[in-house]
C-alpha cells in the first residue's frame, strides 16, 4: 500500500504547473515578429448599366444561330452557305461525333445509317447536309459518306474543304 501511495506522488510530482521557461521563449518570438498588415486594395468602381428592352432577347441568353445568320451578310461572288436553308439534324453535330453504321439502297439509291453522339440512328443520303460547317453528301458509297464543307476564311468567304465519315470499325467485323 505505501509503494503505491509513494508511486501515486512521484506521478503527481511530475504534473507540477511551470511553464515559465515556454511562456519565456513564446514572449522571444512574438517580440521578433514583425507586426504588418498588408492594406485593404481599392474595389474597383461598380458602373451599372441600365438595361433598355430594345430587342426581345434577353441579355442572358447567348442569341441563337438563326439570328446570328439572319444578320450576315456575305460578300459579293464569294462562295457562301445559303442561310435561309433549313437546317436537318445531322448539322448539330461534329463530323467526328457521327459514325457510319451501315447502308440499305436499292438499285437506284444508296442511304447510309449514321449514328450520332446522343445514341439517335439517322438515315442520309445524296445531298443531304452533316456536320457543323454545312457539309453536304456528295457520295454514299458501302464503306465511306463523302462530305463537302464550307470553312469560312475570315475574310467574308467561305472555301470548300472534303471530308468523310468511314464504317466505324465495330460494325465492319460484325
Amino acid at each position: 500500500m505505501r509503494s503505491l501511495l509513494l508511486c501515486c506522488l512521484l506521478l503527481l510530482q511530475g504534473c507540477y504547473d511551470d511553464v515559465s521557461d515556454i511562456q519565456q521563449y513564446m514572449n522571444e518570438i512574438k517580440s521578433g515578429a514583425p507586426v504588418r498588415i498588408e492594406p485593404i486594395p481599392d474595389v474597383n468602381q461598380f458602373v451599372h448599366v441600365e438595361y433598355n428592352m430594345v430587342s426581345p432577347r434577353s441579355p442572358f441568353e447567348l442569341p441563337s444561330p438563326e439570328a446570328i445568320e439572319e444578320s450576315y451578310i456575305p460578300v459579293q461572288n464569294c462562295l457562301a452557305p445559303d442561310p435561309r436553308r433549313r437546317k436537318q439534324p445531322l448539322e448539330k453535330f461534329a463530323l467526328d461525333n457521327l459514325s457510319m453504321k451501315g447502308t440499305l439502297g436499292t438499285n437506284n439509291q444508296i442511304w447510309a445509317l449514321i449514328e450520332a453522339s446522343d445514341g439517335s440512328l439517322h438515315r442520309v443520303t445524296r445531298d443531304n447536309y452533316v456536320g457543323l460547317f454545312n457539309g453536304r453528301i456528295t457520295s454514299v458509297t458501302d464503306n465511306i459518306v463523302e462530305i463537302i464543307e464550307l470553312i469560312p476564311d475570315g475574310a467574308g468567304c467561305w472555301k470548300e474543304r472534303t471530308s468523310s465519315v468511314q464504317m466505324s470499325e465495330d460494325t465492319a467485323d460484325d
